[in-house]
């Protein structure tokens, strides 16, 4: 019988692909990425987000708090991988979110479930206007079009127990031609998975996009379906689950990371599940993927997390870089 015998966090920000050196550049893109939203949900401008930021933001600007927190973060990815390389699943789980990669506002489905056989890993261009930024989001595919296996049988065992517990999910047997995986999927590939051909299980929830975002308590009940799946599925699998994206972004929200991570450490399943909508906004809303991970591991403890907030501009924007173990 499967069980799942690890549960990891990690954020999935262009922050982590960039060089050291260049954090201090995202001046030059933030101010272009709309719309902006301050800490409460409401649209702001990158202008207002100025006069908001508490002057304190200046401390976090300068070379050695750049390198600090970057070398910090890059731990962070380092000890993720280190976990994964002793564990050794033998399927790996990857809950993350779309942002405009593979679906689109024809058809944005609020949960999927991956069942192909394999699944492809190639660059997929973005074209922004800053090519330190573009090498930054290659770093999330292979160089070459390469296909890795799918845990097929366990995303079918998967399908049907959500079906049979209420959930109405989506399923998606292969991609269209010339894509392939996100970013949130590449990322764990790319950047956490030692050996990068382990099946995966690629799963995504909707967090950015109304008007189908799932409730975070729906997430949380999603992820203890799947490990119910799991724990049903008559093969000796090890299954490790990954939560890709989060936390506070566009505008880093100390507070509300915080406060989640916390939450997590001490299993308050109301509180985090209760966290105010307009508080899940833009990359905020990434949240959702640890919550359906942290239903998943209810039954794990939260060995380990280390947060770094990532103020990158005097607006205050950045990302809430987070990283989690549950054995």
């Amino acid at each position: 019988m499967a069980s799942i015998i690890l549960g990891l966090g990690t954020s999935h920000t262009p922050m982590l692909n960039v060089k050291r050196e260049e954090w201090p550049r995202f001046v030059e893109s933030d101010p272009a990425i709309v719309p902006q939203r301050d800490k409460e949900g409401r649209v702001r401008t990158y202008d207002e987000l100025l006069t908001l930021a508490p002057p304190s933001v200046r401390d976090w600007l300068n070379p050695g708090s750049f390198h600090a927190r970057y070398d910090r973060a890059q731990a962070g990815i380092e000890k993720l991988r280190q976990v994964l390389a002793r564990v050794r699943p033998d399927i790996i789980v990857i809950v993350g979110d779309d942002q405009r990669e593979l679906f689109d506002d024809s058809n944005t489905p609020p949960f999927l479930v991956y069942w192909g056989n394999d699944i492809v890993s190639h660059q997929i261009a973005r074209h922004l206007p800053w090519d330190w930024y573009n090498l930054a989001n290659t770093r999330n595919y292979d160089a070459e079009q390469r296909r890795y296996p799918v845990a097929k049988d366990l995303a079918l065992k998967m399908i049907d127990m959500l079906i049979g517990a209420g959930f109405d999910v989506a399923t998606s047997s292969g991609l269209s031609p010339g894509a392939g995986e996100n970013h949130a999927i590449g990322f764990v590939r790319q950047r956490i998975m030692p050996d990068k051909a382990v099946p995966v299980v690629p799963i995504l929830i909707n967090t950015f996009y109304p008007p189908n975002q799932p409730l975070p308590r729906r997430c949380y009940a999603f992820g203890r379906v799947l490990r119910h799946a799991v724990e049903s599925w008559q093969e000796p699998a090890r299954v490790a689950i990954v939560a890709s994206g989060g936390l506070s972004h566009f505008t880093v929200d100390e507070e509300l990371d915080r406060g989640f991570l916390d939450m997590l450490r001490r299993k308050d399943v109301t509180a985090f599940t209760e966290i105010p909508l307009a508080k899940l906004h833009a990359g905020n809303s990434e949240i959702r993927n640890w919550i359906a991970v942290a239903g998943a591991v209810e039954n794990l403890e939260l060995h380990w997390y280390d947060y770094v907030p990532g103020y990158r501009t005097m607006a205050g924007t950045g990302t809430g870089i987070a990283f989690a173990i549950w054995e």
